[in-house]
């Protein structure tokens, strides 16, 4: 579905048709582990199950820029991070890969190595940048990710929370937040709970919603759902 003139979506990601670049934000690897540290015990499938689905999408794919949060941990390299990671890189490696600094990515060299760490990313009058810190750099379309989006829908008494992509403006721009990547979790509901991206601390009324299921549902603007 195209979101915006010569950008999809594709299932969890965007990809920009021109340059045949896809984005994808906040995988959050060894989140599983983090988790079992914590007490609570969750099977190591969804890794596996995340891979499959970045290969559904990755048809005239050139470039692959990770907008931000490839690792969960904030202090330290988790051996599932290390294991994980080394994998979608080695799973990435026929393409070019631009990786933009996420706030989860402060330990990441020793990962990534020689390859590409940038504050942000530009492609023609796009700007790509994780959405933890405002930049004020010159472009038409801004790309977020940080932020996990997502929405909660009621039907009766039943709520179910849904991955989404938001597009809406930032100032004069065109603001496009973009779900985790991680699936454990469905993210933030954009709708109740408290935003973390400073791009987002504004009224998200006219906001359109693009929720990710067994496709993608244009479900129409934020102050309608």
């Amino acid at each position: 579905m195209e979101i915006y003139p010569g950008i999809k979506v594709r299932d969890l990601g965007l990809y920009i048709v021109k340059e045949k670049t896809l984005i994808i934000a906040d995988l959050h690897l060894g989140y599983e582990e983090t988790l079992n540290k914590q007490g609570v015990m969750v099977p190591r499938f969804s890794f596996e199950d995340l891979k499959k689905r970045i290969l559904n999408i990755m048809e005239d794919v050139e470039v692959v820029v990770i907008n931000g949060d490839l690792k969960h941990e904030f202090g330290k390299i988790m051996s599932t991070e290390w294991r994980y990671s080394k994998d979608l890189l080695e799973m990435f490696k026929d393409y070019k890969i631009i990786f933009v600094q996420g706030n989860h990515d402060r330990i990441i060299k020793p990962i990534i190595k020689n390859m590409e760490l940038v504050d942000e990313y530009k492609i023609g009058d796009i700007l790509i940048t994780h959405g933890d810190q405002i930049k004020d750099i010159d472009s038409k379309v801004i790309i977020i990710g940080h932020e996990h989006c997502a929405v909660a829908l009621k039907d009766g008494v039943r709520v179910e929370k849904f991955k989404c992509f938001l597009k809406g403006k930032f100032e004069r721009k065109v603001l496009i937040a973009m779900p985790s990547c991680n699936l454990l979790t469905e993210g933030t509901d954009v709708l109740r709970e408290s935003r973390l991206s400073p791009y987002l601390q504004q009224k998200l009324d006219n906001f359109e919603v693009y929720i990710v299921s067994d496709k993608i549902y244009d479900f129409g603007k934020v102050k309608d759902l």
